[in-house]
């Protein structure tokens, strides 16, 4: 072994039990974000066909490619509208980031639900979701929304639940299934360091980006009636349709 490996290695069976005892520790720290997440969504996590009925589905932003959807968010969207179809919810909540005016994920995400047949009324938009812990945040304190339905993709749904549940929003998460892509090995590896974050969040509960006054958005778009449909739903131009 090289000189200078074997003055890193422990000399002493105390020193050497200590150093393992550093390795397991820090293996358990790292390892309690997530064990976090997995314990809060126990039991939270269902389909489109088995989730139970609520008023409000929360559709959380995935990004936009030239102003439009990406597919990922795309897909989300398909199974909020399904959602509405089938009558699991009779509202959506789109939250998603509008921090400069060439960006405007929520926009985006309404004209693509109107498009496929979702009453823009029972639309409502939070322009301020700029993440996971805004969202949820925001959907209890400034939308008043205490019991939803959460859609995203499936390696996202368990922060996503775990958090909102943290926020005051008693969730059951809907997760949208992938193809194992390189998209989804990137999603499913950013999740590994977003847990570190969503569990200080979670702990330390602080205030969202901007909080802003309570609105009456969500109240008023479940006392309205339905808005005309504006006709069957298709594929987004340039956009293909989900395999």
């Amino acid at each position: 072994m090289p000189a200078r490996l074997t003055r890193l290695v422990p000399r002493t069976t105390r020193a050497r039990r200590r150093t393992v005892q550093a390795v397991m520790l820090g293996a358990v720290l790292a390892l309690a974000p997530a064990t976090w997440m997995q314990t809060a969504s126990a039991g939270k996590l269902r389909t489109t066909a088995d989730v139970p009925a609520r008023d409000v589905a929360v559709v959380f932003g995935a990004g936009l490619w030239k102003g439009r959807p990406t597919p990922y968010l795309a897909h989300r969207l398909d199974t909020a509208a399904e959602l509405y179809r089938t009558g699991k919810v009779r509202v959506l909540l789109v939250t998603g980031d509008n921090s400069r005016t060439s960006y405007d994920e929520p926009s985006a995400m309404r004209a693509y639900l109107t498009a496929r047949g979702v009453p823009d009324n029972r639309i409502v938009s939070d322009y301020a979701g700029f993440d996971t812990w805004d969202s949820c945040v925001r959907a209890r304190k400034v939308f008043g929304v205490d019991r939803a339905v959460l859609v995203t993709q499936d390696f996202h749904i368990k922060r996503a639940v775990a958090l909102c549940d943290r926020a005051g929003v008693d969730a059951y998460g809907v997760g949208v299934p992938e193809p194992h892509d390189r998209t989804w090995y990137y999603g499913t590896t950013r999740e590994l360091f977003a847990a570190g974050k969503a569990a200080l969040d979670a702990g330390l509960r602080p205030d969202p980006h901007f909080l802003g006054p309570a609105e009456k958005g969500v109240a008023e778009a479940l006392a309205a009636q339905p808005s005309a449909s504006p006709g069957p739903a298709r594929p987004a131009e340039g956009m293909a349709p989900r395999p």
